[in-house]
């Protein structure tokens, strides 16, 4: 289920509630209210002013939530959205049972649910990890680092990530000890971010010739080289796919109690 789409409905019904008593039904009940004491000398007890005043459920809880809901609504939908990581494809970045911050109107204002930008911020850059719709399935979303912005061209080689031609400069930080699962810590310099990455010696990976990443899409890549479903997969990013850029890490849960001692920003 889309929850985007959900909170839209449920702002616009509780709305529609709300606004149709404030013009038809609560001037009836009114009406109701006068005219029957008009039509007595003693006034009316307490039990029946309540009743012919008391709105009906609905419009209850129409007007005890409607706030609330758009409250919600705007905040989710331009200003900052929580996420799980579910996979650990942006190890060692964000690890699998990370709950991080979106921030919404770092690439521009969109529309909920069909997300188009009606106010342009600034658009995505090399090094930013971004949250987007998967092209395959919009209802998913991924999040990966931005490794090519429209016009770069993009390689991967041999695990070396080229862009432009140019190899992106990297750095051996820690090798996993002799006959423990093999890995290597690498530091990443892409654009102006410096973050880790993790590289398998003895996973060959995919090797990928090199594309040129169309206008108005992006080439993402998880940090996690070898066990990432990303572009080198399944092709580039459409702009209007874009959730937002994330930027910090506010809670650790992975089953047990829930950690808020990795509170951290996001490299």
């Amino acid at each position: 289920m889309d929850f985007s789409l959900l909170l839209v409905l449920a702002v616009a019904l509780s709305g529609v509630i709300y606004l149709l008593d404030v013009w038809l039904l609560k001037p009836k009940r009114r009406q109701r209210f006068a005219a029957a004491e008009a039509n007595t000398q003693e006034g009316l007890d307490p039990v029946t002013s309540e009743k012919l005043l008391k709105e009906p459920w609905p419009v209850d809880y129409a007007r005890s939530f409607f706030p609330v809901l758009l409250v919600v609504l705007v905040v989710r939908s331009f200003i900052i959205e929580p996420f799980q990581i579910p996979s650990g494809s942006m190890r060692p970045t964000l690890e699998v049972g990370d709950f991080i911050l979106v921030n919404k109107f770092a690439y521009g204002l969109r529309l909920p649910v069909v997300n188009t930008r009606f106010i342009e911020v600034d658009d995505p850059e090399r090094g930013d990890v971004m949250v987007f719709r998967f092209p395959e399935e919009p209802s998913v979303n991924f999040i990966k680092r931005v490794v090519g912005i429209p016009g770069d061209r993009i390689r991967y080689e041999g695990k070396q990530l080229y862009v432009n031609g140019e190899p992106v400069t990297k750095e051996l930080i820690e090798e996993s000890p002799e006959g423990s699962p093999q890995q290597r810590l690498l530091e990443e310099r892409l654009g102006d971010a410096e973050h880790f990455i993790y590289n398998n010696p003895r996973d060959p990976g995919p090797q990928m010739r090199e594309v040129e990443v169309p206008e108005g899409h992006y080439f993402m890549m998880g940090d996690n080289r070898d066990h990432s479903n990303d572009s080198r997969y399944w092709g580039f990013v459409p702009e209007e796919n874009i959730v937002g850029q994330a930027f910090a890490v506010w809670m650790h849960w992975d089953g047990g109690l829930p950690s808020f001692t990795s509170v951290r920003h996001i490299e």
